[in-house]
């Protein structure tokens, strides 16, 4: 949706002039956000500040595109990936390389935050849109 929370609260949007909350199943999100930290918090230690620089160069370079900025940060993420572990699932631990490497640039260049946060939205979408949908299926059941 395009919409980030960070205070716990559930997102909402206007309709009609009222505040009307969309439907989630907060516990699973709960689940899988606790899961995803855990694995990110043991990823991003693996991640060298080079990488991270090279991709705040891009954020940085206005003549870029959002679809180079999301194909080159698409690259980071399958070559990060080829690094993990391969007890895990190579989907789950390119959703939390994204995420991770979101947070990273944005430590970095603080001011890159809205144009950072659409690009990995944008892979999110185009890459693992499937992953996280049968993912929050899984946990409902």
């Amino acid at each position: 949706d395009d919409e980030l929370q960070t205070d716990g609260n559930r997102s909402g949007h206007f309709q009609n002039g009222e505040l009307g909350l969309v439907p989630t199943n907060e516990d699973v999100i709960r689940i899988i956000a606790a899961q995803l930290a855990e694995i990110g918090d043991q990823l991003d230690k693996e991640i060298q500040g080079r990488v991270v620089n090279d991709l705040v160069q891009h954020f940085l370079n206005e003549n870029l595109s959002r679809e180079e900025i999301t194909r080159h940060m698409s690259r980071v993420v399958r070559e990060l990936t080829r690094s993990i572990p391969s007890d895990m699932e190579q989907e789950k631990a390119m959703l939390v390389l994204a995420m991770v490497l979101t947070k990273k640039i944005v430590n970095t260049v603080p001011s890159l935050l809205h144009r950072v946060f659409n690009t990995t939205v944008n892979y999110m979408n185009q890459q693992l849109h499937n992953y996280v949908a049968e993912m929050v299926s899984a946990i409902k059941q």
